[in-house]
């Protein structure tokens, strides 16, 4: 029987607090889509002053957010916008920016750290002169942190120098901000300076700091009274959200200072960043030196660890992952040969320990060796 429950599967799946509770049970209300809510008002300013940003408009997902984003800027059915090719709004939201929106995703290569070459992007940019064949580049998304990237984090460099890309050819510059806090904390850039190049961005609010619904975006006055429009078209319009939005406040205050330790957490699950020459130089200090397994402890940048099941090896991850679930630890299948694990506040340095355990129990039993011969 299964008396302990390390849930890694996500950083979506906290519970909320007693705070966030009791915030909750007490929060002012009044109907958000007349414009009264004001504890809906509340977390609003607080977030736009937060991100830099002159207002912010709170929405029930980060795909809306996204959505509502892209629309915006790319009003015209036939625009295009430059993405990554493994960012999130591209893989895992649909298609709604092309099935809702008529916006056609126009794809750069995203490296392994989750950026995307500055020559690429530009040269995506269509020509002007073709606009009787092509579609109009309108907007340039960047995803910062990249989940499937394993987490990595975009330089306010890197960000500043695609905003003014966008800004060269006249274009919009949206940032998929799900995890942009734990981006700033990472990078110790303060989170306004971070999107400082953006004209909006998405911020998740039940990804890394925790509170239990919903999304801020944020951008100019303009762009939000654009988006408020279309979050009542796309049914995203609710009226009572302050009794959300008071847990979301108590999430910015109590869980952005508890992303380091979130970040340090995923470190000591992936082990130590080092080049393994041989096995003989493996020790058991985390899910790098388990033999039959795979993770890039050095690109462990913040509360996210992806985990390889070596080629050659007799097992697969969907047996790992049952294992684990048998021993209360839920881990994210992410093909046949890889999982994911999302370190988050309400897992502690012990539950870390039980799961690198676990793991390495896992992998003893299921024989996760590399076959020798015969």
């Amino acid at each position: 029987m299964v008396t302990r429950i390390v849930d890694l599967r996500s950083d979506t799946v906290t519970k909320p607090t007693e705070a966030m509770r009791a915030a909750m049970a007490s929060a002012e209300v009044d109907d958000d889509v007349l414009g009264y809510d004001p504890t809906a008002f509340r977390l609003e300013t607080e977030m736009a002053k937060t991100m830099g940003k002159d207002a912010a408009l709170f929405v029930p997902s980060g795909t809306m957010g996204n959505l509502i984003s892209v629309l915006v800027h790319c009003d015209v059915r036939g625009s295009e916008v430059i993405l990554g090719d493994t960012c999130h709004i591209n893989i895992f939201e649909n298609g709604g920016i092309a099935t809702i929106g008529g916006v056609h995703p126009r794809q750069v290569k995203n490296n392994d750290d989750g950026t995307m070459d500055i020559d690429l992007i530009e040269a995506a940019i269509r020509d002007p002169m073709g606009e009787l064949f092509y579609p109009t580049t309108k907007l340039i998304c960047l995803e910062n942190t990249h989940a499937n990237s394993g987490g990595r984090c975009l330089s306010v460099e890197y960000t500043d120098r695609v905003g003014e890309l966008a800004k060269k050819h006249g274009l919009k510059l949206h940032i998929d901000g799900a995890r942009i806090f734990n981006a700033s904390v990472a990078l110790g850039v303060p989170v306004d300076r971070l999107v400082q190049a953006a004209d909006s961005v998405s911020v998740c609010l039940s990804k890394g700091i925790g509170a239990p619904v919903g999304s801020v975006i944020v951008g100019s006055k303009n762009f939000i009274a654009k988006a408020r429009r279309l979050r009542k078209t796309l049914g995203g319009g609710m009226r009572q959200i302050g009794i959300l939005c008071a847990a979301a406040l108590v999430a910015l205050q109590e869980n952005v200072g508890k992303l380091e330790s979130d970040h340090k957490k995923a470190r000591l699950l992936a082990g130590n960043c080092h080049t393994v020459l041989d096995d003989s130089m493996r020790s058991p200090d985390g899910l790098n030196e388990v033999k039959g397994l795979r993770v890039d402890a050095c690109s462990v940048e913040t509360n996210m660890v992806f985990i390889d099941i070596e080629e050659g090896t007799k097992t697969r991850a969907e047996k790992i992952c049952k294992y684990m679930e048998e021993r209360g630890i839920l881990v994210m299948q992410e093909s046949s040969s890889r999982m994911r694990v999302v370190l988050h506040h309400q897992i502690s340095a012990s539950d870390v320990q039980y799961a690198l355990s676990c793991f390495q129990q896992a992998v003893a039993v299921k024989g996760v060796q590399k076959e020798m011969g015969n």
